[in-house]
């Protein structure tokens, strides 16, 4: 008789234990929703106050750049994509009361990791968008072979961001 009611509580300790992991398990998992969709939150905040400052910049228009073909022609934001960074190159405006300066004076490059692109859009004057809201994006010629995989991956990703905050993606072949 001792012996059934020692495994009697035996087995309502395991019960409890069970019952015990499975309610933390629970609100573990419940803390766990509560933690992303704030996350998630954040997140959407952040790209909607982005989106609204690159909304002074106007939309494209593709007649303006639809036949420039050669990267040192381009006047829009130019972004060439390796496997740990980003090469943004923007042509700025000019600012010289006499005269023009010329482009390649005016060329500016930045490497940047891939995080930072957005912020480094965010921030380029006005007149470094003479196309609109719209930047060419390439493959970074420099990348090895064996990188290509990674950096095609990058490309995507950027193209997505890009696209998310109502940027205009022109993709360039790789040369």
């Amino acid at each position: 008789m001792t012996l059934a009611l020692m495994a009697l509580d035996a087995c309502r300790k395991q019960e409890q234990a069970v019952v015990g992991a499975a309610q933390n398990a629970a609100a573990g998992a419940i803390q766990a929703e509560r933690k992303a969709q704030a996350s998630a939150a954040a997140a959407a905040q952040q790209r909607d106050s982005q989106r609204a400052a690159l909304a002074a910049i106007p939309l494209p228009a593709k007649s303006q750049y639809i036949d420039v073909h050669d990267p040192a022609v381009w006047a829009n934001p130019f972004l060439a994509v390796n496997t740990q960074s980003v090469t943004l190159r923007v042509v700025l405006s000019d600012s010289a009361p006499v005269g023009q300066r010329a482009t390649a004076a005016r060329r500016q490059e930045m490497v940047l990791k891939p995080g930072d692109v957005t912020k480094a859009l965010i921030g380029l004057p006005r007149g470094a968008w003479k196309y609109g809201r719209v930047v060419a994006v390439a493959e970074a010629p420099v990348a090895n072979k064996k990188d290509r995989p990674q950096v095609r991956r990058n490309v995507e990703e950027l193209i997505q961001q890009l696209n998310d905050l109502g940027i205009v993606v022109n993709e360039w072949p790789t040369k």
